[in-house]
């Protein structure tokens, strides 16, 4: 919706304040009546405002068919159609986007099992009369045909989060207010989502064009995922399909969303970092600002070549699956699922690359992969039982170790899955398999192991915008590579930062990410490896924000601690080193040597050669109590030597 620059900037706070922008809001004129319209639906079937006089209230949905949100709500169109039908309520919906065909619209209401009519909107301009600016987003007439209400159906679906349940249902409220004779509380409140495909008045003078200039930024940058059967909810690979995204292709790019790339670019250098120039931006916002132009659309250049089948383009040496197909909800929140999988491993098997591939990608938001052994226990605080083996991000390219490199996946192994989906507004089946490719032997020089930096302390108050927790890594006991690193959090997650510090108290910025995405679990890949010396260190610092002003917090009155789930909170700071073969096997001393040393890295959060209840789970602290022999409030490796076993 247009509304003046004062009104927006009180709208940026009316998640924590509704009764302010109600007021605010109700100021404003919402009492335009809407002439007659007559638009066809997608069956060519015509429909005019007036075919609807006798409702007592007419409901304008404006929907695209590929906006991730519009896809949330429609069945829930459906079913207040269906619920306030026999209530004198009228549910219209309208697409104005340029880039929607009435084959799109036509296929979008069948999947979706929409029965009130969709009408196309030819050159926006219903669209323009009443304002609307986004899809989804709503209108309400009352029996004059009068605005007494527009924007977003609800709050629990926005730009990159998700609730479990409305906070605030502003349709369902304004028909209730008509249905009972009454003013509506709200009159407006601005819809979120993907902005209506408009067609603009183009400036064929502009020097700015889709083919010289555009397409090749697309190609470069989007087309990887935004391109058919990739994940990425539409495709970037025509001019129609650009023009009618243009708008919003400029609001992302321009908001940083896209590409995604959270690294403050001051600190590192990293393999796979995504991002436009500045010069690749500015031809972005003139071209949007010209009304998207053309230009020559005869010598496009050539898209980049599409991946088919795996993105290393060679078969794995083994491809292992979920056991069984899981079936993902159309709505609500999915708790992470773990499954765990047998591999058959009769011997230890040295792995130089993995990929993992959702079976259904519109649902997968994020996968994380894990080694579990018999013997050991849970070592990554995450319900997985496991060491850290591989992920799976949209927009994630599968790589290599470096030459020589490669992971242990010991004999006897099991792996376990980590999955945790997004509804998508239909349900749908996945079947996630990761595809391992193996290295012999006698070729593995270094190996790769995944460290952490954590902690388990996290006790995060109530309506906290800004709550700090620190980390760090046990001393690296020999030479060391970083080959990458990957902090994790969850919905309350604010921003992460990694240093090394060196044995001599040097501390050097690896990674800085200040506006940490949860929608985003990024591997950040060094360009070349960072060398740890012996003695040197990595520290983490993340900060939360568990205030309302973070739309992903699931409830900012809950204090919150370490858990699995995402409404749980996490502070990991994983990192893939590599160590010398020789060297490892030089360190590693009898079994009880190596699982007292385990233990002491999977619990000692800051590195100082001891263990300190804090950093130990509730489930343990008897254990610890009776290893703290001299009770001075930590263990040491001396009085590990009395665990079980010599562990």
């Amino acid at each position: 919706m247009r509304i003046p620059l004062l009104l927006s900037l009180l709208l940026a706070g009316c998640h924590s304040n509704i009764a302010l922008c109600a007021q605010t809001l109700n100021s404003s004129s919402h009492t335009k009546a809407v002439g007659n319209f007559a638009l066809n639906d997608f069956r060519g079937k015509r429909h005019e405002l007036y075919d609807f006089k006798q409702a007592k209230v007419v409901v304008l949905a404006f929907l695209g068919t590929e906006c991730p949100l519009v896809k949330l709500y429609a069945r829930r169109l459906q079913e207040l159609s269906e619920t306030y039908g026999s209530r004198g309520v009228v549910f219209v919906g309208v697409n104005s986007n340029r880039q929607d065909s009435i084959t799109d619209i036509g296929a979008f209401a069948r999947l979706n099992s929409l029965t009130f009519p969709i009408l196309k909107d030819v050159g926006n301009k219903l669209a323009d009369e009443v304002a609307a600016d986004r899809t989804p987003s709503v209108v309400v007439l009352d029996g004059d045909r009068v605005v007494r209400y527009s924007g977003r159906i609800d709050d629990q679906y926005g730009a990159g989060y998700a609730r479990d349940t409305a906070a605030n249902n502003y349709l369902q409220d304004a028909m209730e207010s008509l249905l009972s004779d009454k003013p509506v509380s709200v009159a407006s409140m601005p819809a979120e989502g993907c902005l209506i495909g408009r067609l603009r008045k183009v400036d064929n003078e502009s020097l700015v064009t889709f083919g010289q200039h555009i397409a090749p930024i697309l190609n470069k940058h989007c087309v990887e995922c935004h391109r058919d059967g990739e994940i990425a909810p539409f495709s970037l690979t025509s001019f129609d399909e650009v023009a009618g995204w243009a708008e919003m292709i400029r609001e992302v790019i321009q908001d940083r969303r896209m590409p995604p790339w959270h690294a403050d670019p001051a600190h590192g250098h990293f393999a796979n970092t995504r991002g436009l120039s500045d010069k690749e931006k500015q031809l972005v916002n003139d071209w949007v600002l010209a009304g998207a132009p053309a230009g020559d659309l005869s010598s496009l250049p050539a898209l980049p070549p599409k991946a088919t089948g795996w993105q290393l383009e060679s078969e794995p040496d083994l491809v292992v699956a979920m056991q069984s197909p899981f079936s993902v909800p159309a709505e609500g929140t999915v708790r992470y699922k773990f499954f765990e999988v047998d591999p058959g491993f009769k011997e230890d098997k040295w792995m130089k690359a993995a990929e993992v591939v959702p079976g259904s990608r519109d649902v997968v938001h994020h996968v994380l992969v894990f080694v579990k052994t018999g013997s050991r226990l849970s070592r990554g605080g995450d319900g997985s039982g496991g060491e850290f083996l591989a992920a799976y991000v949209p927009g994630l390219r599968a790589a290599e170790y470096p030459q020589g490199m490669a992971k242990l996946i010991p004999a006897g192994s099991t792996l376990i899955f980590q999955m945790h989906y997004t509804p998508v507004g239909v349900s749908r089946q996945d079947q996630t398999s990761i595809g391992l490719y193996f290295a012999n032997d006698k070729d593995v020089k270094e190996v790769v192991m995944t460290q952490k930096a954590a902690t388990r302390s996290l006790e995060i108050p109530p309506n906290d915008p800004d709550y700090h927790v620190d980390a760090s890594s046990p001393r690296a006991p020999t030479e060391l590579k970083v080959l990458a690193l990957m902090p994790h959090m969850h919905l309350r997650g604010k921003s992460f930062r990694y240093e090394a510090v060196m044995p001599g108290g040097h501390r050097k910025t690896l990674l800085d990410v200040p506006d940490y995405d949860f929608n985003w679990q990024t591997s950040y890949l060094f360009a070349e490896p960072i060398t740890f010396p012996v003695g040197a260190r990595m520290y983490c610092e993340a900060s939360f924000d568990n205030s309302d002003r973070n739309l992903n917090n699931p409830d900012p009155s809950a204090t919150v601690t370490w858990g699995d789930q995402t409404w749980d909170e996490m502070m990991i700071g994983y990192f893939d080193v590599a160590i010398p073969r020789n060297v490892l096997a030089g360190k590693t001393g009898g079994k009880a040597e190596n699982e007292r040393s385990e233990t002491m890295n999977r619990f000692d959060a800051d590195g100082d050669g001891k263990i300190q209840k804090s950093e130990v789970p509730q489930r343990l602290h008897a254990i610890f109590e009776k290893l703290d022999s001299n009770a001075d409030g930590h263990v040491d490796e001396v009085e590990l030597k009395k665990l079980p076993g010599g562990r």
